[in-house]
């Protein structure tokens, strides 16, 4: 399918989902209902027309960056600029109007703790209002603290927040310091983070401080809802989250029991198949999209609605299904708006990256890629970890994402804690990992890999709090890369 006709039943699919609002770089909003558009120039460099009486711009189109219930967004290029910018169709959400009043409620009352709480500084301009620009949300209140010259970013967390609101909470807290530090009536150092959250939720967070940099004072403090108190919390003792290693023998021991069983059917598409051993079952994934699990002994198909028990000849059950998923999810499909093929695009990346890390970088030794290596890390992580060996035995983190996540970095530095702890432990090679390798005391180098163009726009902003000893490469890959990996970016 050309990108234009991709793009034009995007369109057509997401504004027949309701009302939808237009944004150009997190600029003021317009209504689509008001709004024509149409689709011009080559299939490959389509040119996306849109006015009303008010309202009239026409954009080149680069990508679609994000295509999800809420949101479209598209890279766009505009005459006369060097970087793109972002165009966005955004679904209203109905309910928003008492959420907002919940959290502007929240914003009067963290004024009177702050004031009580601090009353050798003044408050100012505490708000929880959007800025789309500098990719702050309403659902935290934001504000200034400050004494003569020197001034403290704020960021609070209200109740009733959802826990990815929470988790996210320290990574808008450098995006607020960030925006801090650039206004023009900030006449002063600023010279730390305040981060304000519920009772009991500290621990959460607190575990992603110990990635940062020296140079930035983060304090964590808790609300007691009863009281109106806020107490501080020791993010060291709070963020110690515990994780430890599967032994790799255990992998090897459940690859080795279900070889018989699962030989036939890997043998059906070799170059599709893959094996994925974790506690007690094997998961076997199609480029990355689980299709069925062997689990004691018996083979169940998988599927996103049911898990079903395959009887009698597992060859002839799967073989129909195999069929299926090698003509819709195939790096030549002509269908890419396929469920199939477009389910899962991480675990797909991974599958790539896996089958020949190199490409990522020739530095990373070819015979050691792990994944899920931690039988526990204190929660689930919402972004793929690698994890590899450069030749010289430095341990590399390897993070993927297909589509922008403004977390990623911390997710990254998160994943960087564990493994630096179990490195300095000497628990990879007692646990069976790294055969051979005489692993570097150095810190765990880290990859952070996407489509060039589907990196958010803070990844930098973010990385530059983050502490020295961390080594991050961003590798950016061509749009293309279901098709083979290249890279086109690296820095």
């Amino acid at each position: 399918m050309a990108f234009a006709s991709e793009l034009e039943a995007s369109l057509r699919e997401f504004s027949a989902l309701g009302m939808v609002e237009l944004r150009e770089n997190g600029g003021r909003p317009a209504a689509l209902e008001g709004l024509s558009w149409e689709i011009r120039g080559t299939p490959e460099q389509p040119l996306l027309h849109i006015w009303s009486d008010s309202f009239n711009v026409t954009r080149r189109v680069l990508a679609i960056t994000d295509h999800s219930e809420q949101r479209l967004a598209l890279s766009v290029e505009r005459f006369g600029r060097l970087k793109p910018d972002r165009l966005e169709f955004v679904r209203k959400d109905f309910q928003r109007q008492a959420r907002e009043v919940s959290r502007q409620e929240f914003c009067e009352r963290l004024r009177g703790v702050l004031a009580q709480q601090f009353p050798d500084e003044s408050v100012d301009s505490l708000v929880t209002g959007e800025d789309l620009e500098h990719s702050l949300p309403g659902n935290y209140a934001r504000g200034i603290l400050h004494r003569g010259s020197a001034y403290s970013a704020v960021l609070g967390v209200g109740p009733g927040e959802s826990s990815d609101t929470l988790a996210k909470s320290l990574a808008y807290g450098l995006l607020w310091i960030e925006r801090v530090r650039g206004m023009s009536g900030v006449r002063g150092l600023v010279d730390g983070l305040r981060l304000i959250l519920p009772a009991n939720s500290a621990r959460s967070v607190a575990h992603f401080c110990g990635a940062l940099g020296r140079n930035l004072r983060v304090q964590l403090f808790e609300l007691d809802a009863h009281t109106d108190e806020l107490h501080e919390i020791d993010a060291p003792l709070a963020g110690n989250v515990n994780s430890w290693l599967v032994p790799h023998r255990e992998f090897q021991a459940l690859l080795d029991r279900a070889h018989a069983a699962l030989a036939p059917i890997v043998a059906l598409a070799p170059h599709g198949i893959t094996l994925h051993p974790g506690q007690g079952a094997i998961v076997l994934r199609f480029r990355g999209l689980p299709f069925a699990c062997w689990d004691d002994g018996q083979l169940f198909l998988q599927t996103r609605d049911a898990r079903k028990l395959v009887s009698g000849d597992a060859r002839r059950v799967l073989e129909p299904w195999l069929r299926e998923l090698e003509l819709h999810r195939n790096p030549l499909a002509s269908e890419t708006r396929h469920p199939l093929y477009r389910a899962q695009p991480e675990r797909w990346l991974e599958a790539l990256v896996r089958e020949d890390v190199t490409r990522i970088d020739a530095a990373l030794d070819p015979r050691f890629v792990y994944a899920q290596v931690f039988a526990e890390a204190g929660g689930e992580h919402a972004i793929l970890d690698v994890l590899g060996v450069t030749r010289s035995g430095r341990l590399a983190i390897i993070e993927l994402k297909a589509s922008e996540h403004i977390h990623l970095p911390l997710q990254a530095a998160d994943y960087w804690l564990r493994i630096r702890r179990h490195l300095q432990q000497d628990d990879f090679q007692r646990n069976g990992y790294f055969p051979g390798v005489v692993l570097q005391s150095t810190p765990p180098l880290v990859y952070l890999v996407a489509p060039a163009l589907r990196f958010h726009p803070t990844t930098g902003v973010l990385l530059k709090y983050l502490a020295n000893d961390l080594d991050v490469v961003r590798i950016g890959l061509a749009e293309s890369w279901r098709r083979g990996l290249r890279v086109v970016m690296r820095q």
